[in-house]
């Protein structure tokens, strides 16, 4: 069974006989039924009963109806009301709109609008180049979706992406101070995309792409980076390549291998596979094979889209043409961002002394990281339960941060390659161990290096 998760955690307003040993019953009761306690808060005592808040994780809907049949199972307990706490989180959305000057009297609002903002409306349309220090332009990005590929959910389109976005913004405002706003278009025609986003452009001084399907992500980003004048970066493919080189570089340390030497075999040739191979390759990996459905990529295919002919070109050296469970023999190298349990026991077992497996598909991995550590030296995953989380979140913020600080357009691998290092370099060198190859996202100083890095490697451009 999965571990029971903050995603899926419950309050249940439980009234029980009053005793000494009541709430230690609803404990025990809620650990045979595999929850994970996280409070327990009496709200209401009596002479007869007592009301109490129970608060734990669970692993999903039918496991938390598995620990209310236990509590209920209890003589005299009733089970009042459930709160599913991520819905109670949500509610009313995540995001509010504040004004950053004070709208005190009439002198205030004769500044902050009509008449004193005409004056600053002619000098932009004097100098439009002013928009960017005269408005929210110099500190703001539009966060867009089709709603095509959202998460591990799929296509289920714009408004049920929202929450997502949602979240994403108020990631950027929390780790890098950066305004960010959803933008979830009901469309998924690459054209309209493009046309939407260039008439929104100006509001915006970099656009972030989210969880749009592979491959039309590729051509939308192109499109938008030939066609506008702020950065276009989409987090699904770069975000992700970022912090998979920065964690592979501190776990290469750990097992002493050199990315150059080692033999690769990649899980997923969509958005996140291909810009992690190409960042790879442009640090120096030599020996990467890339695994669709289908199996290895290679030259003998049939490629129809450019990004798997890319792959064909540039990957697998010896011209493998296996299956991807052949092709994790003798690999020193698992990176997965593809599809749950794609691999099992034996698959790792037959991997190069000290592998390291990367299971990067959520919520659940393409093996199981427990199974996982039984044979390899280190295991991560892009869960928040487990050790070495290979999470977005230790990029963009500040990412995006240093694009608008050092207020550039183009996005290139010396910066994707600069964010890589300043993040791997959060976890020092005698703190390097299996467990710990890459820093929390609640590091406080990461944002701040990673925006350092890019403007560093903006200015050397």
């Amino acid at each position: 069974m999965p571990a029971p998760s903050p995603g899926y955690s419950l309050t249940l307003r439980v009234q029980t006989p009053a005793s000494i040993t009541a709430t230690s019953e609803l404990a025990a009761a809620v650990s045979r039924a595999g929850g994970d306690i996280t409070a327990l808060d009496v709200t209401e005592s009596h002479h007869a009963y007592m009301v109490v808040d129970v608060s734990c994780n669970t692993t999903d809907v039918e496991h938390g109806q598995r620990v209310r049949d236990e509590l209920e199972g209890l003589d005299g307990v009733d089970v009042r009301n459930v709160s599913d706490r991520t819905f109670l989180m949500h509610l009313g959305g995540k995001l509010e709109v504040v004004p950053k000057v004070a709208l005190r009297n009439r002198d205030d609002l004769s500044r902050a609008y009509t008449p004193g903002v005409a004056r600053v409306c002619q000098a932009i349309a004097e100098n439009p180049a002013d928009a960017r220090n005269l408005t929210v332009k110099r500190n703001t990005i539009a966060v867009v979706t089709d709603g095509s590929a959202v998460l591990g959910l799929g296509n289920i389109g714009p408004a049920a992406a929202l929450p997502v976005m949602e979240g994403k913004a108020a990631l950027f405002k929390q780790f890098a101070g950066v305004d960010a706003w959803p933008v979830c278009l009901d469309t998924q025609d690459s054209d309209e995309i493009v046309m939407i986003v260039k008439a929104l452009a100006p509001v915006y001084g970099g656009v972030n792409l989210e969880d749009i399907a592979a491959p039309r992500c590729f051509e939308i980003e192109a499109r938008l980076r030939e066609e506008l004048d702020i950065p276009v970066f989409h987090d699904d493919q770069h975000g992700t390549a970022i912090v998979t080189l920065a964690a592979l570089q501190n776990a290469l340390l750990v097992v002493g291998k050199s990315l150059s030497e080692v033999r690769i075999v990649v899980s997923g040739v969509g958005a996140a596979g291909n810009a992690i191979i190409q960042l790879l390759t442009a640090r120096g990996a030599a020996n990467i094979i890339a695994c669709g459905r289908e199996g290895a990529i290679n030259r003998a295919g049939n490629y129809q889209d450019a990004h798997r002919q890319w792959l064909a070109q540039h990957t697998n050296p010896e011209n493998f043409a296996g299956s991807l469970k052949e092709a994790v023999v003798g690999a020193d190298l698992f990176i997965g961002v593809s599809a749950p349990n794609v691999l099992d026991e034996a698959d790792i077992a037959a991997m190069n002394a000290n592998a390291i497996v990367f299971a990067m598909a959520n919520p659940d991995p393409e093996v199981d990281p427990n199974i996982a550590g039984k044979h390899a030296a280190v295991v991560a995953t892009g869960r928040s339960d487990f050790p070495n989380q290979i999470n977005n979140v230790l990029a963009f913020p500040g990412f995006f941060r240093g694009l608008l600080d050092a207020g550039v357009s183009d996005i290139t691998d010396a910066m994707l390659l600069a964010a890589a290092d300043a993040i791997a370099a959060r976890v020092g060198e005698e703190e390097l161990n299996p467990g710990f190859i890459i820093p929390s996202v609640f590091d406080p100083k990461v944002a701040s290096d990673v925006a350092a890095a890019v403007v560093r490697a903006a200015n050397k451009h």
